[in-house]
């Protein structure tokens, strides 16, 4: 995911930030003038852990995509909740794509993803899904980031949260396969910033024809955590648990 920071500190007129998913298109206005906003794909949340701010993910498809194939270029913005007042944002450019595995939806994590006593983060959730009826794919990935300064630091870059596939015949008998991973806040490292212990459930059903029925057997699998350590700048993200 390649990213471009834009750090002047933008305002908007005074507005009611409660109604933030009509206010959209004035961010977009704001920040990207001239840019057609993908409102399907863009969503805003009054930030529980600091209801003072809003937050908003704007995604701006490119110009010459298609419907198989859409490049979007994205602008995260944290906002004033009472006047609406920009008070950082980072646009990352390419940051998502849509093609035979479709983008289908971009949603803000607002768990209490606290790295530090004074480092508070907040997540971008983006899932893409497959068309195969035969073969459906399904992932989830997770963004952390945090307010640095007028701008926003990337903490966690894509960690892939839940994946979902297999194949079948299109009436019965097939195989799938569903990971999902929890993290969770553990002890601080020598950077002060806390790991985070991230645990995997992998779930495969097989679904096999009898004379008059179809058959499911499940099978449940639980493997052992792994620990993200802050470098500094970032959790690095091993290959196995980042998007391919």
């Amino acid at each position: 995911m390649r990213t471009l920071f834009a750090a002047p500190l933008l305002c908007l007129p005074l507005l009611a930030f409660a109604d933030c998913q009509d206010r959209l298109n004035d961010l977009t206005k704001t920040l990207q003038p001239g840019r057609t906003l993908a409102t399907e794909l863009s969503t805003c949340k009054v930030w529980p852990a600091n209801p003072s701010h809003t937050l908003a993910v704007l995604a701006l498809p490119q110009q010459g995509g298609t419907d198989k194939h859409t490049v979007y270029d994205v602008e995260i913005v944290v906002a004033d909740s009472r006047s609406g007042k920009i008070i950082a944002h980072r646009f990352e450019k390419g940051a998502l794509t849509s093609d035979a595995i479709g983008l289908r939806s971009v949603a803000l994590d607002t768990a209490s993803w606290r790295l530090t006593r004074d480092v508070l983060a907040f997540g971008v959730r983006a899932t893409h899904e497959g068309t195969s009826r035969v073969a459906p794919f399904a992932q989830t990935t997770l963004s952390l980031y945090v307010v640095d300064g007028t701008t926003l630091s990337r903490r966690l870059d894509t960690l892939v949260t839940q994946t979902s596939g297999g194949q079948w015949d299109g009436n019965c008998a097939g195989r799938f396969t569903d990971t999902s991973r929890a993290i969770a806040l553990g002890p601080a490292g020598p950077s002060g910033y806390a790991s985070l212990i991230v645990s995997e459930k992998v779930v495969t059903t097989t679904n096999t024809p009898t004379r008059s029925d179809c058959t499911s057997t499940e099978r449940t699998t639980k493997r052992p955590s792994v620990s993200l350590e802050y470098d500094g700048t970032h959790y690095p993200v091993p290959t196995a648990l980042s998007r391919h």
